[in-house]
């Protein structure tokens, strides 16, 4: 039993990297499609049928450029920056549900890596390490661009972290639980069961602390294209800059998950039509990075840092304060 739970887990690992990796390659594929729609354009069109063989040459591309590394770089934290963005977003994926549990040949898989009774903490923890990648790739980069892009990430990383992480206490409370398996469970008994009736303050800040996780417009000021060139990313080229973006669009992907799971009842009581809507409900959710960048611009850092501290963490607390009432009543 314990081999069989051994290759079982390895193979999921493999899956996860290579489905999420590959995922991230035609995340960049929609990303530009649906952007080229809203905005009246074509996007991709030349490589393959409607441009769908981007993605393989857009992989070529940054296998086969050269890795600079800048003259007066810090060498080693410069190279490791990329593989800690990448790794730490992967890592997030092992406490994450990705389907209900199913059995083949008469074994039960569960598509969990570690259903870990901190799995929320973990997942948060891990993502909030993530930041590292940025932040020392802006500063080991002897770049003033990609210092700006430091500071920022600082700034936004730490502060909506605070915002995720209140948003998050209410629904804890209720459910009394931080594995992901128990907050599905506890939705299970249908849409009227779903946390976000209960919830719509957190689930409204977690989305928008989200936002600023993954670094997506309209809080993209770690590396604001118009204003600090590529942010952390200006002095990367090849896959280390691919890396980067491997990770931020894994992140997506991963974070479109958690909020279905903890807001939007899941996967359900586990039937396939509950996994197919679950499919569905991450896709919108993935969507919705993309068409926020499509439709709203980037807002300045003073703005940003108003609406975490001044809007967005009061209403966090008096969430938590207003459903611990709630709850002893």
């Amino acid at each position: 039993m314990e081999t069989a739970y051994f290759i079982e887990t390895i193979i999921k690992i493999v899956v996860i990297l290579l489905v999420f990796s590959a995922l991230a390659g035609f995340g960049t594929y929609f990303e530009r499609k649906i952007l080229a729609f809203m905005q009246r354009r074509l996007g991709p069109m030349n490589v393959g049928p409607f441009g769908v063989l981007q993605i393989a040459a857009d992989g070529i591309k940054l296998f086969t450029k050269e890795d600079i590394v800048p003259t007066n770089a810090v060498g080693p934290i410069f190279k490791i920056a990329p593989v800690i963005t990448a790794a730490t977003a992967f890592m997030a994926a092992a406490a994450i549900p990705f389907m209900p549990q199913f059995t083949i040949f008469g074994y039960t898989v569960h598509p969990i890596v570690a259903d870990v009774n901190i799995g929320i903490l973990y997942i948060l923890g891990v993502m909030a390490v993530g930041f590292y990648g940025p932040l020392l790739g802006s500063l080991a980069s002897s770049n003033k661009f990609a210092l700006l892009s430091a500071a920022r990430a600082a700034a936004v990383f730490i502060s909506y972290e605070v915002v995720t992480g209140l948003s998050l206490l209410a629904p804890l409370m209720m459910v009394g639980s931080f594995s992901l398996i128990d907050f599905n469970n506890y939705q299970a008994g249908g849409i009227g069961d779903w946390i976000i009736w209960s919830q719509p303050v957190a689930f409204v800040l977690f989305w928008i602390a989200a936002f600023a996780e993954t670094g997506r417009t309209p809080f993209h000021l770690v590396a604001n294209d118009h204003e600090i060139i590529d942010g952390f990313g200006t002095e990367y080229s090849g896959m280390r800059w691919g890396l980067f973006f491997i990770g931020e669009y894994a992140n997506m992907f991963f974070i479109s998950f958690v909020i279905v799971l903890l807001f939007l009842g899941g996967f359900g009581d586990g039937s396939v039509f509950g996994a197919l809507m679950f499919l569905l409900k991450m896709a919108f959710f993935f969507f919705f990075f993309l068409w926020t960048r499509a439709a709203w611009p980037d807002i300045r850092p003073d703005q940003l840092m108003w609406l975490c501290w001044k809007v967005l963490m009061p209403l966090a607390v008096l969430n938590v304060v207003v459903t611990g009432f709630v709850m002893m009543f």
